[in-house]
C-alpha cells in the first residue's frame, strides 16, 4: 500500500512524528501499535473521565490525580483505561510527581490489557514543553502541506490553459486525489472521464441517473451522496457545475472508497470551481462569437470569395463558438414558443438555449431563437426543451458554407411546427409541398377550397371529386381524362364546368389546378376514398 500524500492531510502530525521531536527522556511503557495515528492534539488533564472533551486521535497527559485514593483500584483503572481506547485516544502520557513516584502497576497492567500506548513522562519534562512542541511541529506540517496544496492548484490552473482543458484537469484531479471522475454536461452526456490510480473508472453511467437528476434539477451549491458495491465506489459525491444565476450547466462525480481528507476536499473544491469557470465561459462568454460577427459584418462575401486562410480562419471561430473542431458538422435549431412557456426575458433565454445547446451562437428573434449547435439534438435533449414550452425545427447536419441554406430548410417548417405544435427534423420531411403541408394543413387546406363540393349528398359529391382528380391528373387533357376515368369527354367536361361553378374558380388557371391538387391529396382524411369512376 503506498504512503498517504502529504496532501491528505492537513492540521495532523502522526504519533510517530511527534516522538521523533521530544526529548529522549520520554520512555514508552507500553506499544499499542498506534505510531501511525494521526494526533489531533495533545491535552492534559486530571479528570475522572475525560473522554467526553477528547477528540479522537489525542495524546492524554496526567499526573495520575484520577488514581489516588479509591481511583488506584484495578477495576476504576481497568474502566479508565478502557473508556480511552473507546475514546480512540492515540496515546496515555503519566506524569512522574507530584502525586507518584512511577507509573502505578495496575496502570500498566491495564494498558496491556487494552493495548493503549503508555508512556512516562519525567519530572524534568513539563507537560507545556510536551504541548509547544506539538504546536511548533504541527505547524510545520502544515505548512507543508500547504506548499503540496499550492503545487497542485498550480497544476490544476496549468490543466485549464491546456488545449483540452476539461480532460487535463480532470487528470491532475485523480493524480492528487485517490478517486474517479466523470464531467457530465448540462445533457447528462459524459464530457471527460479519468480512472483512479487503482485502474477504476468507476460505476455505470446508467447508475448515476438519479444523482445526475438531483445535481441538475436542483438549486444552490450542494454536494449529492450515494453509494455502490463496487471497487472505487463506496463513496460516490456529486457537485453541480452552476452558472452566476445559479443555472445547472453540469455536474463533476466522484468516487472513492474512503472518506476524502480536508486537503483532498480542497482539491476537490478547486477542481470544482476551475470547471465552473470553463463551462461559463463555453456558455456565456468568449472572445470567439465577437470575432466571427466582426469578421462576417466587415466582409459579408468573404465566405464564398475568400481565400483557404481566410474562411479556414472563420471555421475555426465557428469552432471555438461551438465547443467543437474546425471540420465537424453542425446544426440549426429554431425554436418556437407555445402556449405554457414562460417568457423569462433575452438574456436569460440566450443563456438557457447556449446551456442546453452547449453554443455561444443563438439569436432571440420574434417567433422565439434560432442556434447554431454541434449536437445531434436527441430525443432527450428534444424532450428537456418541450417540458419548458417549446417545439423546434431541427435542421440536418451541415458545414460553414452550408449553413445559410441550413437555415432556410429549417425555416421553411416553422410554419408547419406552429399549425401542428409538434417538433419537426429536416431530414425526416418529405421534401414535397404536401410534405411540407403536413397533414393538418393540409386537410385544412382541402376543407377550405372544396367545402362546396364536400357538402353535397355522397352520391354526387364522390364522382365528382374522382372526376377533378382523374382531369387533374391528365393536366387537363379532355380525351386522356375521359379515357382514364372511363368517361365519355363531353360527360368530362360538363362536370368540370359544375365544379368550376360550385368552387367558384377558374380551372383554366394553373394556380387554382395546382391548389385544387395539393388540397386532393388530403381530402381522403375527411371523406375516405372517392370512387375513381362516374356516369356518363
Amino acid at each position: 500500500m503506498s504512503p498517504e500524500p502529504a496532501t491528505a492531510r492537513l492540521s495532523f502530525v502522526t504519533l510517530e512524528q511527534f516522538l521523533e521531536q521530544l526529548p529522549p527522556e520520554l520512555k514508552m511503557l507500553h506499544d499499542g501499535g498506534s505510531g501511525a495515528s494521526l494526533l489531533r492534539w495533545v491535552e492534559p488533564s486530571e479528570l475522572e473521565d475525560p473522554t467526553p472533551y477528547l477528540p479522537e486521535g489525542e495524546f492524554l497527559l496526567t499526573a495520575g490525580l484520577p488514581f489516588l485514593g479509591e481511583g488506584g483500584s484495578a477495576a476504576k483503572v481497568d474502566a479508565y483505561v478502557r473508556r480511552l481506547v473507546d475514546a480512540k485516544v492515540a496515546a496515555l502520557g503519566f506524569g512522574i510527581r507530584p502525586y507518584f513516584d512511577a507509573v502505578p502497576d495496575v496502570l500498566l497492567d491495564a494498558c496491556r490489557i487494552h493495548n493503549l500506548t503508555l508512556f512516562e513522562v519525567p519530572e524534568s519534562l513539563p507537560f507545556a514543553a510536551i504541548g509547544l512542541e506539538f504546536s511548533q511541529l504541527l505547524e510545520t506540517d502544515n505548512a507543508r502541506v500547504f506548499r503540496q496544496l499550492a503545487d497542485t492548484n498550480r497544476q490544476l490552473m496549468r490543466a485549464v490553459l491546456s488545449p483540452r482543458p476539461e480532460h487535463e484537469l480532470l487528470a491532475a484531479l485523480v493524480q492528487r486525489v485517490p478517486v474517479w471522475a466523470v464531467l457530465v454536461g448540462a445533457d447528462g452526456r459524459v464530457r471527460a472521464r479519468r480512472h483512479n490510480a487503482g485502474g477504476s473508472t468507476g460505476v455505470e453511467h446508467s447508475l448515476l441517473a438519479p444523482m445526475l437528476e438531483r445535481l441538475l434539477s436542483g438549486s444552490g451549491p450542494r454536494v449529492e451522496m450515494d453509494g455502490f458495491d463496487q471497487p472505487g465506489s463506496t463513496l460516490v459525491f456529486g457537485h453541480p457545475l452552476r452558472s452566476t444565476k445559479d443555472a445547472n450547466l453540469g455536474a463533476l462525480i466522484l468516487g472513492s472508497d474512503a472518506p476524502l481528507s480536508p486537503a483532498q476536499n480542497n482539491v476537490v473544491q478547486s477542481a470544482v470551481g476551475l470547471l465552473e469557470l470553463l463551462v461559463r465561459q463555453r456558455t456565456s462568454g468568449s472572445l470567439a462569437p465577437s470575432q466571427l460577427a466582426t469578421a462576417v459584418l466587415l466582409h459579408p462575401d468573404s465566405l464564398a470569395t475568400g481565400g483557404t486562410k481566410h474562411v479556414n480562419g472563420l471555421k475555426d471561430l465557428l469552432a471555438q463558438s461551438l465547443s467543437s473542431t474546425r471540420s465537424a458538422q453542425m446544426r440549426v435549431v429554431q425554436g418556437v414558443r407555445v402556449d405554457g412557456a414562460a417568457d423569462d426575458g433575452p438574456v436569460r433565454e440566450v443563456l438557457q438555449w447556449r446551456r442546453l445547446f452547449d453554443t455561444k451562437l443563438v439569436e432571440i428573434t420574434e417567433y422565439g431563437f434560432t442556434a447554431i449547435t454541434r449536437l445531434k439534438v436527441d430525443d432527450s435533449l428534444l424532450a428537456d426543451v418541450e417540458k419548458l414550452g417549446w417545439r423546434l425545427v431541427i435542421g440536418e447536419p451541415t458545414e460553414l458554407l452550408g449553413l445559410t441554406a441550413a437555415y432556410q430548410r429549417a425555416s421553411s417548417l416553422r410554419s408547419r411546427v406552429l399549425s401542428t405544435g409538434k417538433s419537426a427534423r429536416v431530414d425526416e420531411v418529405t421534401w414535397s409541398v404536401a410534405g411540407l403541408l403536413g397533414r393538418e394543413a393540409g386537410t385544412m387546406l382541402a376543407g377550405r377550397l372544396l367545402a362546396p363540393v364536400l357538402s353535397l349528398e355522397v352520391d354526387r359529391r364522390d364522382p365528382l371529386l374522382a372526376v377533378l382528380r382523374g382531369w387533374l391528373s391528365e393536366n387537363g387533357s379532355w380525351d386522356s381524362s375521359a379515357k382514364a376515368l372511363g368517361l365519355h369527354r363531353n360527360s368530362v367536361r360538363r362536370q368540370i364546368g359544375v365544379l368550376g361553378e360550385l368552387l367558384e374558380m377558374d380551372l383554366n388557371q394553373a394556380q387554382v389546378r395546382a391548389e385544387l391538387w395539393f388540397a386532393l391529396q388530403y381530402v381522403d382524411e375527411l371523406v375516405g376514398p372517392a370512387e375513381t369512376g362516374g356516369t356518363t
